[in-house]
């Protein structure tokens, strides 16, 4: 459950490398996101790369986006936002604030992300959704693949008790870990790749280089890595008859 059993921290950048140090379960450090952003500005805020007209940026002042970033038209940017050199925020790339990345990373067409981490050269390309996440590097989601952030029954137990239940990991042990995180999407490895629509459901821990299919719903635990996770279906042919 060590950030160092998804990724390889070994030489990241800043800020990324103070983000991580001293993580003991990987999920805290999305506890840490927006304490981390709020120290950078607005000192470090800055635009070094392109930025089309008809993209837009809220909070200015809490956005930094690196050397040869290519910000293109109709994506927005809400801030504290820290994005790294040579990325692609495409069209209609929508972030609602508390993002870092890494370098080389894309945020796609019609994507959405908040408190997402995403270490270098990681991909959500084309309609996904990305809250509450952790992507490692050079990992993939296919096109609509959702990293859902919520349980399906957090608002009704919220208007029961005042308050939102925790999300708690299952061990392959049989015993589980309460990540004290009301709203945690996924941790994506290094090399992980998902198929389209794919859903990974609140509290999924994907390994290194694992594959998930498409149209997979991932319930909430660890998958393995270097494991492939495919969904099985029966199709039926039928002939159609005509007269």
């Amino acid at each position: 459950m060590n950030p160092a059993d998804f990724f390889d921290l070994s030489d990241l950048d800043e800020p990324l490398r103070s983000l991580f140090a001293g993580v003991e379960h990987v999920w805290d450090v999305l506890k840490r996101v927006h304490a981390h952003l709020e120290a950078l500005f607005p000192q470090q805020a800055g635009i070094h790369g392109q930025v089309d007209p008809g993209a837009i940026l809220v909070n200015p002042e809490q956005i930094y986006i690196g050397p040869g970033t290519h910000v293109e038209a109709t994506a927005y940017i809400a801030g504290p936002a820290y994005i790294g050199a040579n990325c692609e925020v495409r069209p209609g790339a929508y972030v609602r604030g508390d993002l870092i990345t890494g370098d080389g990373c894309v945020l796609g067409h019609a994507s959405e992300f908040k408190n997402v981490v995403m270490l270098p050269r990681a991909h959500a390309p084309h309609f996904n959704y990305v809250g509450d996440s952790v992507l490692g590097r050079r990992c993939n989601l296919g096109a609509g693949t959702k990293l859902s952030n919520l349980g399906v029954n957090s608002d009704q137990y919220k208007n029961l008790t005042g308050r939102r239940p925790t999300i708690k990991i299952p061990l392959p042990t049989g015993a589980s870990v309460d990540t004290g995180l009301a709203k945690m999407g996924a941790i994506v490895g290094d090399g992980a790749q998902t198929g389209c629509n794919a859903v990974l459901n609140p509290g999924c821990l994907l390994g290194k280089n694992a594959m998930v299919y498409a149209n997979v719903s991932l319930g909430k635990g660890y998958w393995p890595a270097d494991h492939i996770i495919k969904l099985r279906q029966t199709l039926e042919e039928v002939i159609i008859e005509t007269r």
